[in-house]
């Protein structure tokens, strides 16, 4: 399967994607921790069904030492119990986050002071980031149709 389009290959899009990975770069480097991160990653993508970032982040998780059994068992995160209170209130915000459409209230002020009580301001700053990126680069993928499997880990950081 091709890509409906290089990002790279481009001007306007290869700016736009420069400054994304930028900004992608500023939240790996942020205080959040790294394992939160991946499993966020992974499930904002597992729900907007976003192949390219799913072989990403489980390999990147991999990799950074994760075990298969926490990368497997994210989807369905409420019934484990192999995730911290912390990490679950990242997991219940990125999605609650992510399907913005589906809750008509959007974030839900439980779901906001559960996050809050876990993470101080600037990981919790970088959560919300994280998740408006992972939105993002999940939809640009998805439109352009972008193929998954040959990821390498760490390829792009």
């Amino acid at each position: 399967m091709n890509a409906r389009l290089d990002f790279f290959g481009d001007p306007t899009a290869r700016t736009v994607m420069q400054h994304l990975m930028g900004a992608g770069r500023a939240v790996k480097e942020s205080p959040l921790p790294a394992a939160t991160q991946e499993l966020v990653s992974l499930r904002v993508s597992q729900i907007n069904g976003c192949a390219v970032c799913i072989d990403m982040h489980t390999k990147d998780a991999s990799a950074a030492g994760e075990s298969a059994t926490r990368l497997n068992l994210v989807a369905a995160w409420r019934e484990a119990n192999l995730f911290t209170e912390a990490e679950r209130a990242a997991l219940d915000l990125a999605e609650e986050g992510t399907r913005v459409a589906d809750a008509a209230g959007g974030v839900s002020d439980d779901v906001w002071q559960r996050a809050a009580k876990h993470f101080p301001e600037d990981q919790l700053a970088a959560l919300v980031v994280l998740i408006s990126f992972m939105n993002t680069a999940n939809r640009m993928n998805i439109i352009t149709q972008q193929p998954a499997g040959d990821y390498e880990p760490g390829q792009f950081h």
